[in-house]
């Protein structure tokens, strides 16, 4: 299962990490308040369209281009049978056999990070 709100905020933290820009300067930046963009940030809120596109208007990207990026992080997820897209800090939450994590560095880089959990054996008594 792919968390839209999850792609969104890495691609989000990534532009803005890019920049060196800190978590106050964009939200003053876009009108909202810190809490809440950290928390659109870690997946933890959906933002709005309008918010959406008052984020990027601060950190000076397109709203498409934006959409573009994660359109292209979800299909590849999508196509990787078993995969649970979730952020680097909640790599213990996945609760799938594998789970991608994406960590996008810039708009132009991203790093793709893959765990399989371990097989349990079963033991059977006689």
């Amino acid at each position: 299962m792919v968390l839209l709100r999850r792609v969104i905020g890495d691609a989000l933290r990534a532009r803005r990490q890019g920049q060196h820009r800190t978590l106050r300067e964009v939200s003053t930046a876009a009108n909202v308040s810190l809490g809440y963009l950290s928390e659109i940030e870690r997946g933890q809120k959906e933002a709005s369209s309008e918010l959406l596109a008052a984020i990027c208007d601060a950190l000076g990207a397109r709203l498409s281009e934006l959409l573009s990026e994660v359109s292209n992080t979800l299909s590849l997820a999508e196509n990787m049978e078993g995969v649970v897209l979730v952020p680097m800090e909640d790599q213990a939450a996945a609760e799938r056999d594998v789970s991608v994590s994406v960590r996008q560095e810039s708009p132009l880089k991203a790093t793709l990070h893959a765990t399989r959990k371990p097989k349990r054996d079963i033991v059977y008594a006689a």
